[in-house]
This record gives C-alpha cells, sequence and structure tokens, in this order.
C-alpha cells in the first residue's frame, strides 16, 4: 500500500512539473510572438542628416511597418561613434535597442585605446544593410586625368603630392592610405576638422587628392569643379557608372567602401535577433527601399547575422592591418 502511495505521488510531482514546463514554453512562445510590444530604438552613432542618418531612417521606418511597431532613430554623436557604440554596447539586451554600425565597428578597436567597450565582443550582429564605394577625386584644375597619372607622380614627386580627409582615422584618409601601400606611392595626408573643409580646400586646388563617398561631392563632380579617377570597388558606382574601378586598373586590394548594419547588445536572444533580420531583409527588398539605395550610391547587401559577422571580421582585420602600417592615431 505504501508503495502504491508513493508511486502516485511520484506520478503527480511529474504531472506537475511537465505542465509547469509547458505552460513556461507557451509563455515565452507567446512572448516571442508579441515582440516587439514597444517601440524599437536604434541608435546612430552621427549626427542628424548623414549617411547613416538617412539610411537608418528610410530602413527603419519600413522595418517599423513590418514589426508593426514604432522604430525611433536614437541620435549619438561623438568621439568618433564610440559615444554611440558604447551607448548600444552597454544597454539590456532585450531586443529593444540596436545601432546602426559602419566603418568605424571594424577600425575603432585598432584606433582607439582604453576604451570602455570592446566593439569585437560587446555588440553581436543583426544582418548587413549596403555599402557605397569610395572614389579618388582630384579639382579641376588638376594635371591629373587618370589615377595612373597620380600614382605616377607620386611615386617620383612624394614630396609634392597631398590628400585630405575628414580627419584621422576617418574612412578617407584610411582609404587613401590602402591606396598608396597597395599602388607603392607616397603622399602627405592633411586632416581636416570634418569633410565640408577638406572639399573646399580640393575644390580650391589645394590639396592633391581625396578619398571620399560620391555622394558628398556628386554635385561638384556633374559641375566638372572636380574629377573622378576611380571607384574603389570592384564594380562601378550607379552614381558614376563611366568611371573605372580600382579593380579594372590593376589594384583589386585597394577596394574601400563605407557600409552600414545592424548589431545588437551582446546577450540579445538569437530568436530577437533572427526576426529582427527577417525584417530587415524584407526592408531591403522593398521597392522604394531599393530605389532610394541606388539614389544615394549604394548597393543593398541583406544577409543572414553569422554573414554579417564574418564580413565585420574580415573588414577588422584588413583596416586594423592599415592602420598599424601607416601608425594611425585618432584625433
Amino acid at each position: 500500500m505504501a508503495n502504491a502511495v508513493w508511486s502516485l505521488s511520484a506520478f503527480c510531482k511529474n504531472i506537475s512539473v511537465a505542465v509547469l514546463l509547458a505552460a513556461s514554453a507557451a509563455s515565452a512562445a507567446q512572448a516571442q510572438d508579441a515582440y516587439p510590444n514597444k517601440p524599437v530604438r536604434i541608435i546612430v552613432p552621427y549626427a542628424p542628416g548623414g549617411g547613416v542618418d538617412i539610411v537608418t531612417r528610410l530602413v527603419g521606418q519600413k522595418m517599423g511597418e513590418l514589426l508593426k511597431q514604432v522604430v525611433i532613430v536614437d541620435n549619438r554623436p561623438g568621439a568618433g561613434t564610440n559615444i554611440g557604440m558604447g551607448a548600444a554596447a552597454k544597454s539590456e539586451p532585450d531586443g529593444y535597442t540596436f545601432l546602426t554600425a559602419s566603418n568605424t565597428l571594424a577600425s575603432n578597436g585598432a584606433l582607439y585605446k582604453n576604451m570602455s567597450f570592446d566593439p569585437e565582443k560587446d555588440l553581436i550582429p543583426v544582418g548587413g544593410i549596403g555599402y557605397a564605394p569610395l572614389v579618388v577625386v582630384v579639382p579641376q584644375a588638376s594635371p591629373f586625368k587618370t589615377l595612373r597619372d597620380l600614382v605616377a607622380f607620386g611615386k617620383t614627386n612624394p614630396d609634392k603630392l597631398t590628400y585630405g580627409s575628414a580627419g584621422n582615422g576617418s574612412s578617407g584618409h584610411l582609404a587613401s592610405e590602402l591606396l598608396k601601400e597597395e599602388a607603392g606611392f607616397d603622399a602627405l595626408h592633411v586632416p581636416y576638422k570634418g569633410g565640408a573643409p577638406a572639399i573646399t580646400d580640393l575644390l580650391g586646388d589645394r590639396i592633391s587628392f581625396m578619398s571620399i563617398n560620391p555622394l558628398e561631392v556628386i554635385s561638384h563632380i556633374q559641375s566638372g569643379k572636380l574629377r573622378a579617377l576611380a571607384v574603389m570597388d570592384t564594380r562601378p558606382t550607379p552614381l558614376l557608372p563611366s568611371v573605372p574601378t580600382v579593380n579594372s586598373l590593376g589594384l583589386p586590394g585597394s577596394s574601400a567602401t563605407v557600409w552600414w548594419g545592424l548589431v545588437a547588445p551582446k546577450g540579445t536572444s538569437p530568436d530577437i535577433v533572427a526576426k529582427l533580420n527577417g525584417a530587415l531583409r524584407q526592408a531591403l527588398a522593398d521597392a522604394a527601399v531599393e530605389k532610394r539605395m541606388s539614389e544615394l550610391g549604394a548597393t543593398i547587401t541583406p544577409g543572414s547575422a553569422p554573414e554579417f559577422g564574418t564580413f565585420v571580421r574580415q573588414e577588422t582585420a584588413k583596416w586594423t592591418k592599415v592602420i598599424k602600417a601607416a601608425s594611425i592615431q585618432p584625433d
């Protein structure tokens, strides 16, 4: 009799555990199905109005429609994007805070010492958005008609060739250093406090060339005030389809782009990452989004979270090598 009572008690206990586990699983599934149930925040580590901000608002609005929830763009500029990236890295990994990452995710770890977060460990990939190649441009009065002309001059007159950028460690600075290394010429770097004053001096023929996002200078190129010598990619940009690529000029290792993707704080649920990745890919497939991205000179790069993670690691290795070889330090 005692054995029968014990067996019944054990049976009831097992049933209770099973019911609790089933209820817990059902509750978790319901919570996942309900996600997101409040606004989602995407941190942009730049000021409003720039390329990263424009791309984030374009894609974020469409993602909000798909997720049936408000997507808020939170601009957190400063410290070479470390303020915004740090805010994202230190946010709760609850699926309601993300970051639009760009080139600095791959370069800042090598540029800055004593960072309050580790960009490689504290942020995880969600998915790629797209990229735009940089272009090598010279002023209208420049004697250089082709990239080969510029390279040849730099090899024989290294002290007479200069290039500008938006500052030490900027994408234009790193791209020009990569070009110098791959093509085997030299030029003096002139860092500015932002892209606008550098472009002004380029227009005035006070510096020899720049490596820059074509969207920033397309009006000057179209008016003839600046001349594009090469697209720093393996294929042409839709903004300048007739300009040769570095690949076609025999310098495939000189590819340099500005790129964007979504990342999340470490610890964010894989299910949430998968759901956001799906919404991101759907948003990028929207005809209106595709059209606007093309107008921005961008190529869309949808893909899985692991694929974007692989890309970021490759970019990190590439730019870390350039930074160390040129002994680049931030402003």
